[in-house]
């Protein structure tokens, strides 16, 4: 079985920063790509950025140039560099990640963790 657990949520100022984790546990052959999406309050899910398994990425135009994904394969864990948030990033934001077991290949996804931009 296989988990994603997400870390580093929270309520901070606009303009300030935030770092996300999630990590992979499990009986865990490889995982190819890994990423995070976003759902705010009465609104679709979206996608917020998303890294291969060789660190190419790729980013919603609306992150773009304040957001970096970033991975740890060592660790099975992605992350995410929020700057220059605003009001507007206020959601739960989402870990995803494809991964190969020992018996499938599938699509996981974490609890969820909130993020809150609010002075």
């Amino acid at each position: 079985q296989v988990q994603l657990v997400e870390s580093g949520g929270g309520l901070v100022q606009p303009g300030g920063s935030l770092r996300l984790s999630c990590a992979a546990s499990g009986s865990i052959r490889s995982i190819y790509p890994m990423g995070w999406y976003r759902q705010a309050r009465g609104k679709q899910r979206e996608l917020v950025g998303i890294i291969t398994q060789d660190g190419d990425t790729n980013y919603a135009d609306s992150v773009k140039g304040r957001f970096t994904i970033s991975r740890d394969n060592a660790k099975n864990t992605v992350y995410l560099q929020m700057n220059s948030l605003k009001p507007e990033d206020t959601a739960v934001y989402l870990c995803y990640a494809s991964i190969h077991t020992t018996a499938s290949i599938s699509d996981y996804w974490g609890q969820g963790t909130q993020v809150t931009v609010s002075s």
